[in-house]
């Protein structure tokens, strides 16, 4: 047999950092995770209730492969109670297995071959793999602190091309926790009309927004419903994660290519998760609510003792479950001190450069723990780096990261 290379489109790809430290931290005793993303909750008896019953039914066949017609109706009546959004049930809605399967089939089916697609940098780990893997070009967004982390139309105007086609926005965002306003994000939308840009808008965290920050969907600005997909996920809002359902929302054009290319790679989603799913759409809502409000309590925590160490300084999030703190003080690469206090502190954090090189010089660490992990972290963090020879700089402005 004839040695066997990696495809060119797969050269640029390397494996998740997230995941490196993760299995690496699987072999020390007594670490504290502020790294996976995940809600430390289980989901609501009632969706777990759910889930069981279908199996007890016998729900354990080949599912329509959009999904269910049940949950792609409660799909589109979130859509219209949320966001006064109308979408047919039959034709402009795909149920997914994770919001990570909807945003590569949209770039699997919206793009040529050498087409650039806009990604925000630092972003969600999967962006520029997934543009990759569709055969484009990713563009990074630079998301700067200076800008709380978010995006204008007078930032991205001078990276389009002839060559661009889509612009993904995320927003509440990972990693940085930023949530971008509605004049940044109604001049985006006018860019994207006035461009001919599709934009694939992953709304995963839209229901955690704090103090008086509000998700605003990106469909509902004028002349986008026609040219955006909706990506959004059950596993951050209902605690879902192992469960793996994602959807995708948008216009007949847009969704049928998407719903074949799901037929020839995953032929549909588990039955009892998507029976899960509905039960979480229909049912109280108060899980959500109080599960935000516990995020908020452990947000102020993270950000006040982080701020309180010396060498580390990080903005208040507005949404999402993490904060991004700029340890660029220390002069050591993000990589390199994320597993030194893996190793000294045996706290699990994520290197900012996993999201991109804008995250170079900053962590990424979950609030998605409980409150008491959370102050034994820092406890640990605090006290490793004071007693370690790690020099901290005078001034954040003379840093310098090393590369």
């Amino acid at each position: 047999m004839k040695r066997i290379n990696k495809p060119e489109r797969l050269q640029g790809i390397i494996p998740s950092d997230i995941r490196r430290l993760f299995s690496l931290a699987q072999s020390i005793p007594g670490v504290i995770s502020l790294g996976i993303g995940e809600p430390d909750s289980l989901p609501p008896p009632h969706i777990r209730d759910a889930a069981k019953r279908a199996l007890d039914e016998g729900q354990t066949h080949y599912m329509p492969t959009a999904g269910t017609l049940e949950l792609r109706n409660a799909l589109t009546e979130k859509a219209r109670h949320d966001y006064h959004l109308q979408y047919d049930p039959t034709s402009e809605v795909l149920v997914t297995i994770g919001g990570t399967e909807a945003i590569f089939l949209a770039l699997l089916t919206l793009i040529e071959p050498g087409d650039e697609v806009l990604i925000p940098n630092p972003g969600f780990v999967c962006y520029r793999p997934s543009v990759l893997m569709a055969g484009g070009i990713p563009v990074s967004m630079p998301l700067l602190e200076e800008n709380n982390f978010t995006l204008n139309a007078e930032t991205v105007m001078p990276l389009i091309t002839d060559k661009s086609r889509v612009i993904l926005i995320n927003t509440p965002n990972n990693p940085t926790g930023s949530v971008f306003p509605y004049n940044d994000l109604a001049g985006l939308a006018k860019l994207a009309v006035e461009r001919d840009l599709v934009v694939i808008s992953d709304e995963v965290y839209e229901k955690i927004t704090y103090d008086n920050s509000r998700h605003h969907c990106l469909a509902t600005f004028p002349n986008m419903h026609e040219r955006t997909v909706i990506v959004n996920s059950f596993s951050k809002t209902y605690a879902m994660t192992g469960l793996r359902v994602g959807y995708a929302l948008g216009p007949e054009s847009l969704i049928t290519p998407m719903i074949l290319a799901h037929q020839f790679i995953t032929a549909c989603v588990s039955g009892p998760a998507q029976y899960a799913a509905v039960a979480a759409l229909n049912g109280p809502q108060d899980f959500v609510r109080d599960m935000v409000k516990e995020f908020e309590r452990r947000r102020r925590l993270l950000h006040t003792r982080l701020n309180e160490i010396e060498g580390f300084k990080a903005l208040l999030p507005k949404g999402a479950f993490y904060i991004f703190v700029d340890i660029r003080a220390f002069s050591r690469p993000s990589r390199e001190f994320a597993s030194y206090l893996l190793d000294k502190a045996r706290v699990l954090t994520v290197a900012g450069s996993a999201f991109g090189e804008y995250g170079e010089g900053y962590l990424r660490l979950s609030y998605a723990s409980a409150y008491e992990k959370i102050e034994e972290a820092l406890d640990r963090v605090e006290e490793t780096v004071k007693g370690s020879k790690l020099q901290v700089l005078p001034s954040q402005e003379d840093c310098q990261v090393l590369s």
